[in-house]
Formats: structure tokens, C-alpha cells, sequence
């Protein structure tokens, strides 16, 4: 699903939205989310999830095309977790 779709949905399920509302929503609700996973923080949302930062260390790796040596920096990549009534949907 992707963005446009989701606000789609949502103005679809409440006929009260407008569609532009609807996209408001999803755009600060997803703000929200990525604003608090830049200042480091951690989004648990219950029955669905949480969102949280991993830490890559800096390692060595090898260029593809030339097999020359890449020093790599350690840097924090986004996680997301699923939660158990979502994993249980799922199955």
C-alpha cells in the first residue's frame, strides 16, 4: 500500500474527511514518526509495532567492481518490529 492509497482509504472509511484532511493526517502522523526516530527516540504503537534506531559499526568492505577496500562509517539505521497482534494477523 502505498501513501496516496492509504489516504484513500482512510477518506473512503470516514465519509466526514475530506481527502485533503485525510492526507494531512497521514502526513503528520508519518512526520511525526520519522522526527522522532531523527532526534534518536523510539515509536511503539501497540498492536502494531515499534520503531526503533540499530547501530551499524563502521566495518571494511570490498568495492564490487575494483575489490579495492572500503573503509564503511558506523551509522544508525531505522528498525521496525512487529508487534504480536500483528504478527498473528499475519499468519
Amino acid at each position: 500500500m502505498t501513501r496516496s492509497e492509504l489516504v484513500t482509504a482512510i477518506a473512503e472509511r470516514f465519509p466526514q474527511l475530506v481527502q485533503q484532511d485525510a492526507h494531512l493526517a497521514v502526513r503528520e502522523i508519518l512526520g511525526a514518526i520519522s522526527a522522532s526516530l531523527a532526534q534518536g527516540g523510539r515509536i511503539e504503537i501497540r498492536g502494531f509495532g515499534t520503531f526503533a534506531l540499530n547501530y551499524r559499526p563502521a566495518r571494511i568492505a570490498r568495492n564490487p567492481k575494483t575489490g579495492e577496500k572500503v573503509a564503511v562509517a558506523g551509522k544508525y539505521v531505522p528498525h521496525f518490529k512487529a508487534g504480536k497482534e500483528l504478527r498473528e494477523l499475519v499468519l
